[in-house]
């Protein structure tokens, strides 16, 4: 399956799902289990509103899914009282998988939700969705429960920007345009079919995201990608249309230091898939300016993409889900 035979049959709109009770009758006649991770650190602000919502709609009214869990990593307002409070499984990310250490970030939340989640299928969806609506869930699912073929799929969306004056209509997707694209063109020309490879929700089967290594920080979406491509090519992927995503903006400075951090985890990529050969360690400081009285200082920044083993290596993950040897 080529680029462009890829977008004219893989990518959907969210209304392409509409049907939740024809959904949920898919998923029993397949006895699949699906899991929502919400990983959160410091959403007090919009958890609430995600969990009442996504449980009236998907559990309580449709059981299109069999748990919603919120995987923090040490929120200090009250993300996990709310959260809890509201009907969610609530973990804190430190507290499990122990023998493995606790490392910060969203992606050891979504590595250590392959632990605690039960589904075949886990729909991970960011916590600071201002606008949440079911289908940012059913229209992730749809085409993993209607083509046994799909694996992995990713959203995409229109990006305007909450700020606190109001709502800009055009913006968002600064980190793609820049910098991913690009280096998709240069080095997986196909995975620029991918309309947002940086986008926060996306959903798998288990038996493809417990083989694969999790980058902990800026890197996890990018790594996702591109492992799943090079084990099952372009064909694995989806993508759906959520319409819109209203979320808050990050300043330039810190989204140069998420692309430090994504471009650490693509070079190391490149490298492992045999594409280039790099001449020693990549480095681990961003570099960065800041003015004050006049003054130029420069601040670093330590951003080393420490990265999860496929958690399907983890003994406790073996037993648990019974896989042998």
């Amino acid at each position: 399956m080529n680029a462009e035979q890829w977008l004219r049959e893989r990518t959907y709109h969210h209304s392409a799902f509409w049907d939740l009770k024809k959904m949920v009758a898919q998923k029993e006649e397949q006895n699949l289990k699906i899991s929502l991770c919400l990983p959160t650190l410091n959403e007090g602000a919009t958890i609430g509103k995600e969990v009442v919502l996504l449980k009236s709609a998907l559990m309580d009214h449709y059981p299109l899914l069999d748990e919603i869990a919120v995987i923090d990593s040490g929120s200090t307002d009250d993300t996990r009282e709310i959260a809890a409070a509201f009907g969610a499984d609530v973990y804190l990310a430190s507290e499990h998988l122990t023998e493995a250490g606790d490392r910060k970030g969203k992606g050891e939340n979504l590595w250590k939700a392959l632990y605690l989640l039960e589904g075949d299928i886990i729909c991970y969806v960011d916590s600071d969705i201002a606008n949440i609506h079911p289908r940012f869930v059913y229209g992730l699912l749809g085409p993993l429960i209607e083509n046994p073929d799909v694996h992995y799929v990713k959203a995409f969306y229109d990006r305007p920007l909450a700020f606190s004056q109001g709502i800009r209509p055009t913006g968002g997707g600064r980190v793609t345009e820049i910098l991913i694209r690009p280096l998709f063109s240069l080095f997986y020309p196909e995975l620029a079919a991918i309309i947002q490879p940086l986008s926060g929700e996306y959903a798998g089967r288990r038996s493809v995201l417990e083989k694969i290594p999790f980058p902990v920080g800026y890197g996890v979406e990018t790594a996702m990608l591109l492992d799943i491509y090079n084990d099952m090519g372009l064909s694995a992927f989806a993508q759906t249309d959520l319409d819109t995503r209203v979320h808050r903006n990050q300043e330039t400075i810190a989204l140069g230091r998420m692309a430090f951090g994504i471009l650490r985890t693509f070079f190391n990529r490149l490298s492992s898939h045999e594409r280039i050969e790099l001449k020693g360690e990549l480095e681990k400081i961003m570099r960065q300016h800041r003015v004050e009285d006049g003054r130029f200082d420069q601040v670093e920044y330590q951003i080393e993409e420490f990265e999860r083993p496929p958690i399907n290596t983890l003994e406790s993950y073996r037993e648990k889900f019974g896989l042998g040897g």
